[in-house]
């Protein structure tokens, strides 16, 4: 039988990995016929007794893995460090929090075993319990990439998918530092089917997402998949020559054609500003993409593990 390898990143998730694990093993057991199964839970530098947890899952279950990061390094490093620990012929990434409804799964692999598809995608229909500022956010950030980016970006895709072993070792290939895994799995390409669902509350905790992590994660993504913004600084810059050329031209014109000086320094001063908060603006922009590459440059490891199920 096929073999699938649940990976699962971690982060202050004690209350909610009991009740992932008992309904997960309700799908495995319903599966039981169909494919064996694994458990890869990786342990993102959890402060409360995650890491408990996953010991107790460990020894009561044999099919249960898990890493223990020696710090937080971000579920972009977690689920990549999943990806590469799991032995499956089939992988998927879920969230401990139950928002990806398990009973999928069974869909997805069935999806997949017709081999016209090498991944099984989930995206959520609706943002129910997003706030307004963050549902606002979200639409424009898809309206956004989709302009700047050449690689497809799904509005309301989700990081619960079922991927084959040559998709799998295809995302691995790619080991950069910084990772955004949404564009990563529409960057290698790979036919792809997807299921819509309505989006499900947490089942226990509170999430560890709040505005300005999603707004870095954000920048993460439009840096890592478009070099469109380093077009737009260079396009303002030039504007901004041009319209400085023809304020000269109407100064001159007016000074010695009909003897009217510049007055005023509070319209310098806003000029002033102005330019200043372009120029600081598209310097940004650069450095932006320089802080990107000077930590790529760095080739520093993309996670560090302390400890695993093998030590125990």
């Amino acid at each position: 039988m096929k073999k699938i390898s649940i990976v699962v990143p971690c982060y202050n998730e004690e209350e909610s990995l009991p009740l992932f694990y008992k309904e997960v093993d309700k799908v495995t057991e319903k599966m039981s016929k169909k494919a064996d199964f694994e458990f890869v839970f990786v342990n993102d530098g959890s402060s409360d007794k995650t890491l408990e947890e996953l010991r107790k899952l460990a020894q009561k279950d044999k099919r249960v893995h898990y890493l223990s990061f020696s710090r937080n390094f971000g579920k972009e490093a977690a689920m990549y460090a999943g990806l590469e620990h799991a032995k499956g012929d089939y992988v998927t990434t879920m969230d401990a929090d139950l928002q990806d409804p398990p009973s999928l799964l069974e869909e997805m692999f069935d999806t997949l075993e017709t081999k016209e598809y090498d991944c099984c995608a989930t995206k959520s229909t609706s943002r129910n319990g997003y706030s307004f500022l963050r549902k606002t956010f979200t639409k424009w950030f898809y309206k956004i990439i989709a302009k700047l980016s050449k690689t497809e970006m799904v509005e309301g895709a989700r990081d619960f998918r079922l991927m084959t072993r040559q998709m799998v070792d295809a995302i691995l290939s790619m080991k950069e530092y910084n990772r955004y895994s949404k564009g990563l799995f529409s960057f290698v390409g790979f036919n792809t089917k997807w299921i819509e669902y309505e989006n499900q509350d947490r089942v226990a905790g509170t999430t560890k997402w709040n505005f300005w992590k999603l707004f870095a994660y954000a920048i993460d993504g439009i840096v890592a998949f478009s070099t469109t913004p380093l077009l737009i600084a260079a396009f303002v810059g030039i504007l901004f020559c041009f319209i400085a050329f023809v304020m000269i031209v109407i100064i001159v014109v007016k000074t010695l054609a009909f003897g009217d000086p510049v007055s005023g320094w509070p319209s310098l001063a806003c000029i002033i500003f102005l330019v200043g908060g372009i120029n600081l603006f598209c310097t940004g922009i650069i450095g932006e993409y320089l802080a990107k590459t000077y930590l790529e440059t760095k080739n520093r490891p993309i996670y560090i593990i302390k400890e695993t199920e093998k030590d125990l």
